[in-house]
């Protein structure tokens, strides 16, 4: 006796929970769908704003910590999240990481299936083509066979792939559309190569220069330098340059309005300026900022010359106010050291702290000086922008009061207990950024292949086209279907009033319905 189905008074019984398998298999299918790459795409671009708006470490270490020092709360909360160097955090790896994995696992199905139906023959003529978005029908004189041979020779001619059946003929065509949707996602996939490629294998190094110096491509030549995981320094390129001369010409409110920068490479001079770079195999030398270096000469308490020559000093505001200092580490008996500000133009009598114009029109050096005992040198780097007074105290005067010079070009000061410094000119130095990205071609050609994958598939129009055929009193009875399901019904009766022409048809009908035509 067959047991009976009743229906059961107590609480719904659950659903069996999915197995490992059964779960990674959904996981990867939602990974893998067109809504969740779109979705990563999306989170990519947002991720990718803090980059745009915050200084990042790897382009302006200073503004970092002039940001960290001045937002105390807030600065190294997201200096721990990584939003100093965007591109490097681990969440912006796995952004772009799981938008790699879900377009390949997207994509790779779809190909198949797109070659799967270029295989197959066009689909064979519907029952009833009255029943399409086009329709027309009509009497001919001809005789089946060579109605149906003129419509083939039509849609042959108009691109359709053809399927010959004993009493009709059908067309499709419009393949390219489906080919250039994935091309574009393919794109997609090498622009992420490229950028993946570039951000391992590129580097980017500045470097400031004084006129007359001169920079060799190494990397003991650089002031900062970052690389990604795959540079290797023996993939440097080879090349040197000399800083001739920098000129700068200001407009009358202080706007700049030249920077020219006169280089000499391989026995030939050249111009680097603002967006013009220099170029060596697939490096790029791009000039990013100018400044002054005051030059002074330091003699210590034994007379001898401590220091000699430029010091570069950094800008801190629109007219070129600069701050810097000066380290005669070789002072005996006691070292020497200075910080100060070099102000391009004074106005005369004006004891201001501040620039009043960029170009060096009145140029003065301000320096306050410190003394302290030999440093026992370790090898360690040191900022040369800063002064670590370790060790150092203020020379004071025989009051007490701090010791400052302010110096005019010539000038020489002597120092309380030993010493002096001149200031004996200035000079102007620029800084360069040398840089290579090697993945930007992969790049370019994924943007190039990306447009033409939008262009087909805008262009390109998918159709279907039906003929059928029948014997009938004085001649054959002809109907021809048509479907469009892009650009409508006007697309598909102008593709079947040239077909019907070609079969003959001089006094048609159109019949059309309404609904879906698939």
């Amino acid at each position: 006796m067959a047991r009976e189905n009743r229906p059961s008074n107590g609480p719904a019984e659950l659903a069996p929970a999915l197995g490992p398998v059964a779960t990674l298999r959904w996981l990867w299918t939602q990974l893998t769908s067109m809504k969740t790459a779109l979705w990563l795409l999306f989170a990519l671009a947002v991720a990718a704003m803090p980059g745009s708006f915050l200084p990042q470490r790897p382009v302006n270490p200073v503004k970092v910590s002039d940001y960290i020092k001045a937002n105390p709360g807030v600065g190294p909360w997201l200096d721990r999240l990584g939003f100093f160097d965007v591109f490097a955090a681990p969440w912006f790896g796995a952004i772009y990481v799981l938008l790699f994995v879900s377009l390949v696992g997207c994509i790779v199905p779809r190909i198949w299936v797109y070659l799967r139906e270029l295989r197959n023959p066009p689909p064979a003529v519907p029952a009833s083509l009255a029943k399409l978005t086009g329709y027309r029908t009509g009497v001919v004189t001809q005789s089946p066979a060579e109605v149906l041979d003129a419509a083939a020779a039509s849609l042959k001619a108009k691109g359709f792939r053809v399927r010959r059946e004993a009493d009709a003929v059908s067309g499709d065509k419009g393949f390219l559309r489906e080919l250039g949707n994935l091309v574009f996602h393919l794109a997609l996939v090498i622009v992420l190569c490229g950028l993946g490629w570039n951000a391992l294998a590129s580097f980017r190094g500045t470097s400031i220069i004084v006129e007359g110096g001169s920079f060799s491509n190494t990397l003991t030549q650089y002031d900062e330098f970052t690389s990604g995981a795959a540079f290797r320094p023996s993939s440097l390129t080879p090349f040197s340059f000399r800083l001739d001369s920098f000129d700068v010409k200001f407009t009358p409110k202080g706007a700049p309005s030249v920077f020219d920068a006169k280089v000499t490479t391989d026995g030939a001079t050249k111009n680097l300026e603002v967006n013009s770079p220099l170029t060596f195999g697939n490096t790029e030398v791009h000039l990013l900022g100018n400044g002054y270096a005051p030059v002074v000469k330091v003699l210590d308490g034994n007379g001898n010359v401590a220091f000699s020559g430029p010091a570069v000093f950094l800008p801190q505001d629109g007219m070129f106010t600069s701050a810097g200092t000066i380290k005669a580490q070789d002072g005996r008996p006691e070292r020497l050291a200075f910080d100060g500000l070099f102000l391009p133009t004074v106005v005369p009598g004006s004891l201001a702290f501040v620039s009043s114009f960029p170009d060096a029109l009145n140029p003065q050096l301000l320096v306050g000086i410190w003394h302290g005992p030999p440093k026992v040198e370790t090898g360690t780097p040191e900022n040369i922008y800063t002064l670590d007074t370790t060790g150092l105290t203020k020379v004071t005067d025989a009051d007490g009061k701090t010791v400052r010079a302010r110096l005019n070009v010539g000038d020489t000061f002597a120092i309380p207990g030993g010493g002096s410094i001149s200031f004996t000119g200035w000079q102007r130095w620029a800084k360069v950024q040398v840089s290579t990205n090697p993945g930007l071609w992969i790049v370019g050609i994924g943007f190039v292949l990306a447009l033409a994958g939008i262009a087909c598939s805008l262009l390109v129009r998918p159709r279907r086209a039906f003929v059928r055929v029948g014997a009938v009193e004085g001649g054959t009875s002809v109907q021809l279907g048509g479907i469009d399901r892009v650009d409508g019904r006007p697309a598909v009766d102008a593709e079947l009033a040239t077909l019907a022409s070609a079969v003959g048809i001089s006094s048609e009908t159109l019949a059309t319905t309404e609904g879906d035509p698939a």
